[in-house]
């Protein structure tokens, strides 16, 4: 029986997740290094942070510290963010048996995603006070959590995910993103109250997410 592109393309998971651990870790980075440059540039936009005598005293540094606070929250956030994200795609992957070729485009979609996380977070970094951005921070949420809803569901029904998981399991695993995008929806809706209280509530969220389930209050989730 002659063997179709189709059948041998994308199939192998130990490529797939070195490619995604490799972005994670550039998207990560790159959060910090625009905190970087944001730094440098409220010392002075000519003179880097790192230049003999930049900051001057130490009220300099608190002031510095105080007009980077937004970004700092943000780039907390959004660390977090790839972190909870990082550890559900690899518990995916770790329960299939194999990949296809329309898995790996599911998961490379997923890490289209991880790539704006950078852009998605220095736009609600720059004004912290607009919903437009915040809105942008959600949908980027959501496209994470959508195509790992999408990526299971695929797996489930190509019976690609191993026998150790178990209905239950795989019950779990979808509740916890279905879950988790809906509290993060509506973390996001209450920026038409305040937008700190939206970001405030997103950590809080994400901050469970990171303990659960040992003392989570979703840690059934």
């Amino acid at each position: 029986m002659p063997v179709s592109y189709r059948q041998i393309a994308g199939v192998s998971l130990e490529r797939l997740a070195a490619l995604s651990d490799g972005i994670f870790a550039v998207a990560m980075t790159l959060l910090v290094l625009g905190l970087s440059v944001r730094a440098s540039a409220a010392v002075h936009p000519a003179r880097p942070l790192w230049a003999p005598g930049a900051l001057g005293s130490e009220r300099a540094v608190w002031d510095v510290l105080r007009r980077l606070a937004p970004h700092l929250l943000t780039y907390l956030m959004s660390f977090l963010t790839l972190g909870i994200f990082w550890v559900g795609q690899q518990t995916q992957l770790q329960s299939f048996t194999r990949s296809t070729r329309a898995l790996t485009w599911i998961h490379l979609t997923f890490l289209l995603a991880v790539t704006l996380m950078p852009f998605s977070t220095a736009l609600l970094a720059e004004d912290t006070s607009f919903r437009v951005p915040m809105a942008v921070y959600w949908l980027n949420l959501f496209a994470l959590g959508l195509v790992l809803l999408i990526s299971l569901r695929y797996a489930d029904r190509n019976d690609l995910l191993d026998d150790e998981t178990t209905p239950e399991m795989r019950a779990a695993l979808e509740r916890r993103i279905v879950v988790y995008q809906a509290l993060y929806a509506l973390a996001a809706l209450t920026c038409l109250i305040n937008t700190y209280l939206a970001i405030g509530l997103l950590i809080a969220l994400q901050l469970n997410s990171v303990i659960t389930p040992r003392i989570g209050i979703l840690g059934r989730a």
